[in-house]
Parts: structure tokens; sequence; C-alpha cells
């Protein structure tokens, strides 16, 4: 009789004792759940933060290049200076771009593109990089590794400033009529993306469209 008891009682604790032991288990299934899925939510937000930082905090470079100005008329003379019309338009560049946040001014060898740079440099307190007019190349790779996220003024030649916007944009450039002094390049560049472009008039109006030839050679000699 003692034995069916003792029997009885411990068939009957553990039928007691199994609900007690579920209700351990799932309240720690649902915690490593809720780990998991926390862990998750984690990592996603930090994808889309790491997104919008690399696609909409970039540093943006912004080109602003001309052709020289106005040069004196000189058939002897390979490196003539600016004529008066063309002081005029250099001091036009330096009122247009003295608020611009230029970090850095690129000229050539050939007075006419420091002259056209000289007011701006005077006034904003920078001293131009020279560089060879046939080293376009060099140029653009300057621009493109030392001075990202900078904006760069930049005076060249009819020949060599197409080009570089051709480089930097991935676009065709002609060169720039003889006559036309008044063109004015506008380059934002993107760390991912193609270039944009825009291409203005500024200053005083100069004759368009009259002659095609270059002063400048675009490969050293």
């Amino acid at each position: 009789m003692y034995s069916s008891v003792i029997v009885t009682a411990r068939l009957h604790h553990k039928s007691i004792s199994h609900p007690n032991m579920n209700e351990t288990k799932e309240p720690r299934t649902r915690l490593r759940t809720i780990v998991v899925f926390s862990l998750l939510a984690f990592v996603f937000g930090a994808v889309i933060i790491f997104g919008y930082f690399a696609t909409f905090s970039r540093p943006i470079t912004t080109v602003i290049a001309v052709r020289h100005a106005e040069k004196k008329v000189e058939p002897q003379n390979q490196d003539p200076d600016l004529t008066p019309e063309g002081e005029a338009r250099a001091k036009e560049i330096a009122r247009m771009f003295a608020d611009a946040g230029i970090n850095v001014i690129y000229a050539t060898q050939y007075k006419r593109t420091q002259e056209t740079v000289k007011p701006l440099a005077d006034q904003i307190g920078i001293t131009p990089t020279l560089l060879q007019a046939n080293q376009t190349e060099e140029l653009a790779k300057q621009i493109q590794t030392n001075h990202r996220g900078q904006t760069i003024f930049v005076a060249g030649h009819n020949n060599t400033v197409p080009a570089l916007v051709s480089i930097l944009s991935g676009d065709t450039y002609p060169v720039i009529p003889e006559s036309e002094y008044d063109n004015l390049y506008i380059i934002t560049i993107y760390r991912f993306g193609k270039a944009k472009v825009i291409k203005l008039k500024y200053g005083s109006e100069t004759t368009q469209g009259v002659g095609n030839g270059t002063m400048v050679p675009m490969k050293p000699q």
C-alpha cells in the first residue's frame, strides 16, 4: 500500500513539473529571437547610414575653366601680353569669383594665362600653380587626385581648355574659335557618376565662330 502511494506521488510530481519546464524554455527562445532580430536591424541600419554618407555626403570637386583673355596680336611674339580689353576681362573674373571659395589656381607658362588670373589671385591671396600648356592630362590627374572636394580655377588656351573639359567629363568638346574669349566652363565632378558641365558666356561679348587655329601644341615637341 505504501509503495503504491509513493509511486502515485512521484508520478503526480512528474506530471505537474513538465509545464514549468516548458514555460522556462519559451521565454529563452523568445529572448534569442529578439536578440537576433535586434542585431539584424542594427546591421541593416548601419548599411543604410553608410550608403547615405557614401552617396549624398561625398565630396564634390568644382572646376572653373576659361580661355585666357584677349591678347595682343604680335606675329613675331609667341608670348604676348593682354590687350586693355583682356585686362578688363581679367578684372571681371576677379569680381565674379573672388567669393567662390577658390582653393587653387592653375595657369600655363604663357603670360596671357598668368595675366588672366592675376587679379583673382591677388585678391584672394593664392599663388597660381604653373604647368606647361601641353600637360593637360597631368592637370586633369592633379585635379582628380590632389584637389578632390576643392574648387579649382584654370586659365588655359583655346585647345587645352576644351581638352581638359573633355577628360574630366568624358564628353568631347571642340576647340574654341580663335575669336572667342568669353566662354566659361563649370565642371562638377562627383565621387561616383558622370561629371556635369555647364558652359556659359561671361564679360564683354566677343566675335563668335571665327578661326579654328591653335597657337599651343597639345603634345610635347
